[in-house]
């Protein structure tokens, strides 16, 4: 049985991938760097487009993600945390994300915290909330239409998409394996530097460090297919960038400290960060473990992680082999209390601005003094930071 499009093989391939991209594009652009993080505005016909079309394919109600997705980043990796794998085990979130997803879409009083602001017109509410299934059967109707019996396995594929790679692929292994370019207070992780199939939502870990950005690649080997698509958009004035990570700036001269590079420093803290890791922690922990003696060099491996990574992430046995490391190498622990001091300048709300402008200057001269040369340069490099051009 053929439908209105009578394709090859290679043709029904195409139009599922095509079908399947404009799904996850909507899902990306629209649920969540549009409603969930107002990091765009688009222009109300592409958002009505999206919201119908998700209606056809998902059945996903705006408020009901748009509340899901924030209240995950308010808990995120804890036991409110609608689905962290950390929490409830990759192998459940993996299988059961659309589940975990219904059962939170169920509570009210998520949907009135979380869900502010997302569309509440009389077409939500008298035909996407109440009929979300509707559109799934409307769909399933259409597919055979245009494609006869093969659009019968085209509808069961857009209908597992979702699920499947946001759900399961993004929700369960996005904070479990892959790369992490930052250290932000959760496990986020990048599941692959070049995506296609699932909008540029894999650069997950850069997405949790900026939540509010509507670019998620920071790296030049990065492609956030998502980034293209509202660029296009934007081409064509229907849609708005409302924010991008910022950028890291540094003159060519040092600078005294002052409140521009205090909110410089603030600003651009997790980039610097990175930067203290890959300039100072690595580099010093290579050369340690390499005049180390064979009994050490076990644990030189074994507190690598602690060393590396965001403290609130790490287990005991990583804190333990920590202190056990930072025992045997005076520069390690050095570096590592330097790391934290530089770290409390952005948690220590209680202090004014010239408080904190005198712990930043504080900071880099003990650093320059410690004699030991990638702190001294990065206190250095600190000293030439300034604000970004507007």
């Amino acid at each position: 049985m053929y439908g209105l499009l009578d394709l090859s093989l290679v043709g029904y391939i195409v139009a599922t991938i095509i079908l399947t991209q404009i799904t996850i594009a909507a899902v990306t652009l629209y649920l969540h760097r549009c409603q969930a993080h107002r990091a765009i505005d688009l222009h109300p016909v592409i958002s009505h487009f999206f919201r119908l079309w998700l209606w056809l394919t998902t059945g996903q109600n705006t408020k009901a993600w748009a509340a899901i997705h924030r209240k995950h980043h308010a808990f995120c990796e804890t036991e409110n945390d609608p689905h962290s794998p950390q929490i409830l085990g990759l192998k459940k979130v993996m299988r059961e994300g659309a589940e975990l997803y219904q059962k939170e879409a169920k509570n009210e009083e998520t949907l009135a915290k979380y869900g502010k602001g997302t569309p509440d017109d009389w077409i939500e509410r008298k035909l996407y909330t109440p009929y979300n299934f509707l559109g799934i059967a409307i769909m399933f109707v259409l597919d055979l239409i245009l494609f006869g019996l093969p659009g019968i396995t085209i509808w069961a594929i857009q209908m597992i998409w979702i699920p499947f790679w946001a759900a399961g692929v993004i929700n369960g292994v996005g904070h479990y394996w892959g790369y992490r370019n930052y250290e932000c207070p959760d496990a986020a992780r990048n599941v692959s530097a070049v995506g296609f199939f699932i909008g540029g939502e894999e650069l997950h870990n850069n997405h949790h460090t900026y939540p509010t950005s509507a670019k998620f690649s920071v790296k030049w080997y990065e492609f956030d297919i998502g980034w293209m698509y509202i660029k296009a958009l934007k081409l064509f004035g229907l849609a708005k960038v409302n924010r991008v990570p910022p950028k890291l700036v540094r003159q060519e001269q040092q600078q005294p400290i002052s409140a521009e590079m205090l909110a410089a420093v603030i600003n651009n803290r997790f980039q610097l960060m990175a930067q203290y890791t890959n300039d100072v922690v690595k580099p010093l922990w290579r050369a340690e473990k390499a005049k180390a003696s064979e009994a050490i060099h076990e644990l030189y491996l074994r507190a690598r992680r602690g060393l590396m990574r965001d403290e609130r992430l790490l287990k005991q046995h990583d804190r333990e082999h920590l202190q056990q490391l930072l025992a045997h190498s005076e520069m390690l622990r050095i570096v590592q209390e330097f790391r934290e001091r530089l770290q409390a300048l952005w948690a220590k709300s209680v202090m004014t601005r010239d408080e904190l402008i005198l712990a930043l200057r504080k900071w880099c001269e003990e650093a320059e003094a410690t004699g030991i040369r990638v702190l001294q340069d990065f206190a250095v490099s600190v000293r030439r930071m300034a604000p970004q051009p507007a």
